[in-house]
């Protein structure tokens, strides 16, 4: 793949991705396996722009006073170890990315109205189930080598735990959080950064600029609902089709 089409896809992905929250990591995979990267490069790089991307997109949206911390923490609490020691697996991830497709091709349908529209948001978030979700999405996350938004999102929003700002900045967060996490445990492998990921960073970070400031202050709520939708669409083939 031409280089400057990578640097034009990865500002795009990072665009999309932060517009609901998101960092990018299941794009970035995608990405850098059709440019032909091994996988060792894969993904610390794909963490490293996660990280940079969901930063960025955190401080977007928190500062449009979206972010809830009753909400985040419950989550996190586990998450956090869990991707550091999923990062250390060596299981082949295949299987595991072709089950999380089906998962968010449900919670696609949900986002995109197909099941209906659902009760009010913002119910309390039970702490055990929390808990408990957020270890295993941080487990699985750091596996596949991305933040593990792409699923925590649609749970936030089928269960009704929090409106679609209140999903973006935490998802955001969360992100952060595990990606972190798994660079800490990827750090005692065999993971090597390109020589190309300098402006690689530069295109992801005017792209998450872009994508979080219309997410969190310009785009509706309805709309961003469709948005995370098509979002999570695109992960959950690109997760199935590796």
């Amino acid at each position: 793949m031409d280089g400057t089409l990578l640097l034009f896809l990865i500002a795009l992905v990072a665009f999309a991705y932060a517009m609901v929250g998101h960092g990018g990591a299941s794009g970035y995979l995608a990405l850098l396996a059709l440019a032909g990267s091994s996988v060792v490069v894969m993904r610390p790089t794909a963490l490293t722009l996660n990280l940079l991307v969901s930063a960025i997109a955190f401080v977007q949206y928190a500062r449009a006073g979206h972010f809830r911390w009753r909400t985040f923490w419950p989550f996190a609490a586990l998450s956090v170890p869990a991707a550091w020691l999923g990062a250390q697996l060596t299981l082949d991830p295949v299987l595991y990315k072709r089950i999380l497709a089906v998962c968010l091709l449900f919670a696609v349908a949900r986002l995109l109205g197909l099941f209906g529209r659902g009760g009010p948001a913002e119910r309390p978030v039970p702490l055990v189930p929390a808990l408990l979700i957020g270890a295993v999405l941080g487990l699985v996350s750091g596996m596949i080598g991305i933040g593990g938004g792409i699923l925590l999102s649609p749970v936030l929003m089928l269960c009704r735990w929090a409106d679609a700002k209140t999903t973006a900045a935490t998802s955001a967060l969360f992100i952060f959080v595990n990606s972190a996490a798994g660079m800490v445990g990827l750090a005692s492998g065999t993971a090597v950064i390109g020589p190309d990921l300098l402006p690689w960073v530069g295109a992801a970070a005017v792209g998450g600029l872009c994508g979080s400031w219309i997410g969190a202050s310009r785009l509706p709520e309805l709309r961003l609902k469709q948005a995370l939708g098509l979002v999570l669409l695109f992960a959950s083939v690109k997760l199935m089709f590796p």
